[in-house]
Order: structure tokens, then C-alpha cells, then sequence
């Protein structure tokens, strides 16, 4: 048996269309959209409808974790784009659409997906086809193997869609329970697993996904949400915990073989 597993696409999908080539299915671990790339600046919803130089600018500030400074940057263009009659919401929308309609079309038949914090859950049931299946604190058997999907992120300051409190995100854990390959967004609260070497700062892992790991022990632990982390693997009470986030990059997906 051979699956691919990507996370974190954010509008690559020309690789997504050969992601799944020779594998038995495909796994998605959300973050579909491209809101910003902090790689490059002019590619995304927000540099599509501010301009670089506004994107260079909120990279910059976000980057020093001056979030008040940055959302009020963000506040006046929104405030801008209210005048012109188009609202944020709208806009946004919008955007999200024509990059899911392009991405969903792209994934190969089976795949199974679960959100990432940039996500809109919503709007999946419209674009997913027959051949996606969408798992959020449930589990799913592929070639004999359970394999339970966690979506979203955890609440930051960084507001985006899909982040959900603690608790809640506990509880889908909880709902899981044990399995063979425990698959998230975002990954265990592990400061090596969590940390960013480019935008330099720790993103969210979660305690109950770690705590998971170490009493239900799955064979693996599969997240993306950290692009460059500090390590990329680590081994956590015989789980092997992989970071699969770097798909809008390399285009490259992580194969896993039984």
C-alpha cells in the first residue's frame, strides 16, 4: 500500500495534480488557500488585492510579532476597499472560491482531506467531488490501516478561519482515539516541531495531540502548519512524528509504504 500526504498547498496545484501519481490515495492536511506567501510577497489573496508593497510591509511586521501594528495596517486597507463598495467578506470569498474551484479540481480520486486554520470549511461541501473525503475528529480505514484526521489551528493573534479553542480541539482528539496514523494540521506541542526558521517565532502545537501521542501511541504523527521548521521529524514515545508542510514549496509529497 502507498499514500502521498501533503499539507499546507496555499494554491500549488499544479503539483497537486501529480501528487497522488502512483500512490493508492492521496492524504491532505488543509491550508488549500493562499492568503499571503511570506516567501513571496506577490503571491495571494492579499498582495492580489493590496499590492506588494503592503504585503511586504505586513510580512515585516508580523515577522517582529508587532500584530497590533500590523492589524492596524490591515484595518486601513480593509477600510479603503470598504469605500469602494466591495467588503471585506466579499472580497475574500471571492478569492477563496476561484482557489478552491482550481484546487479541489486538482485532487485525485481517493483523497482524503481535512482543514487547515487558513480554511473555510464551509465552502467545501460545494467543491468537494465524490471522490474526497472530508474527516475532521473522525477515522477512516485505508489498505488496513485507521487513520484518524484533526483539523484546524488553534487561536493566535493572527486570527485566521479556522482556528478553534483548546477545548475544542481536545475533544475532536478525544473523538479519534486510537489509531495507526494520527493526521493533523498542526502538530503536537513540541518546540522544535513548532518553530519557524524563516518567519522566526513558534507557531500553536497542541498539548492534547502530544498527550495523545504519548498514551494512544500511533505509529505515526503526520502535520504540516509549520512551512520551516526547526526539525522535521522527531520520535515521541515509538511515534514518528513528521512534518509533510512544505508541499507549496517542493511540490513534493511524504509517501508512506506498508
Amino acid at each position: 500500500m502507498r499514500v502521498h500526504v501533503v499539507s499546507d498547498v496555499h494554491g500549488n496545484s499544479r503539483d497537486l495534480a501529480a501528487a497522488g501519481a502512483g500512490a493508492d490515495a492521496l492524504i491532505c492536511l488543509g491550508d488549500l488557500v493562499l492568503f499571503l506567501d511570506y516567501a513571496d510577497h506577490s503571491r495571494g489573496i492579499f498582495p492580489e488585492l493590496f499590492g506588494v508593497a503592503n504585503a511586504d510591509a505586513v510580512v515585516e511586521l508580523r515577522t517582529a510579532r508587532r500584530f497590533e501594528e500590523a492589524r492596524a495596517l490591515g484595518r486601513r486597507l480593509w477600510g479603503e476597499l470598504d469605500r469602494t463598495g466591495v467588503s471585506r467578506e466579499s472580497a475574500i470569498e471571492g478569492a477563496v472560491r476561484r482557489q478552491y474551484a482550481e484546487l479541489f479540481a486538482a485532487f485525485p480520486n481517493p483523497t482524503y482531506a481535512t482543514y487547515g486554520n487558513v480554511d473555510i470549511p464551509r465552502l467545501w461541501p460545494e467543491y468537494a467531488g465524490p471522490g474526497t473525503t472530508v474527516l475532521d475528529g473522525q477515522r477512516v480505514e485505508i489498505g488496513g490501516r485507521v487513520f484518524g484526521f484533526v483539523g484546524g489551528g488553534l487561536t493566535t493573534p493572527m486570527r485566521t478561519p479556522y482556528e478553534i479553542s483548546d477545548e475544542e480541539y481536545a475533544a475532536k482528539i478525544e473523538a479519534v482515539g486510537e489509531v495507526d496514523v494520527l493526521c493533523t494540521h498542526i502538530p503536537p506541542d513540541v518546540p522544535e516541531l513548532c518553530y519557524d526558521t524563516v518567519a522566526r517565532r513558534f507557531e500553536r502545537g497542541s498539548a492534547a495531540l502530544l498527550h495523545a501521542i504519548r498514551t494512544t501511541r500511533p505509529r505515526y504523527s503526520l502535520f504540516g502548519h509549520v512551512h520551516q521548521p526547526l526539525v522535521r521529524r522527531a520520535r515521541i514515545e515509538g511515534t514518528e512524528c513528521v512534518n509533510v508542510g512544505h508541499f507549496n514549496a517542493t511540490g513534493t509529497p511524504y509517501v508512506l509504504e506498508w
